[in-house]
């Protein structure tokens, strides 16, 4: 059984910092796609970032950005501990959201549809 649990959300002022993890269980992590997305209220579940299986050398991977949130935003993955990371600096109160982790095997997409396996989410709140 597939099982994604996140943490390190929480309640963080404007300008600082957060990092997510993600653990993940039951599936082959080194082979899968691994994603966050967030959820703020009312609004739908939006793509954040992703990170792809290892490429042609061992620790190369292919990670991809939502546009808005490149560069203060980082996406990372330890497969040794089956863990996915999110580095979120300078934070804004829009950041404010339930973020998700999710895992697929068909490469980076970014749509909901597109992956398995989701976590609970964790809520990251910022305040102005």
């Amino acid at each position: 059984q597939v099982q994604l649990v996140e943490s390190g959300g929480g309640l963080v002022q404007a300008g600082g910092s957060l990092r997510l993890s993600c653990a993940a269980s039951g599936l082959t992590f080194r082979s899968a796609t691994m994603v966050w997305f967030r959820q703020a209220p009312g609004k739908e579940r939006d793509f954040v970032a992703a990170i792809s299986r290892s490429g042609s050398g061992m620790y190369t991977y292919y990670t991809h950005y939502a546009e808005s949130l490149k560069g203060r935003f980082t996406i990372s993955r330890d497969n040794a501990n089956n863990t996915m990371y999110l580095q979120m600096n300078s934070l804004k109160p829009e950041d404010t959201a339930v973020y998700y982790c999710a895992a697929g095997f068909t490469g980076i997409r970014l749509r909901v549809d597109d992956y398995n396996y989701w976590g609970q989410g964790t809520q990251v709140t910022v305040s102005s």
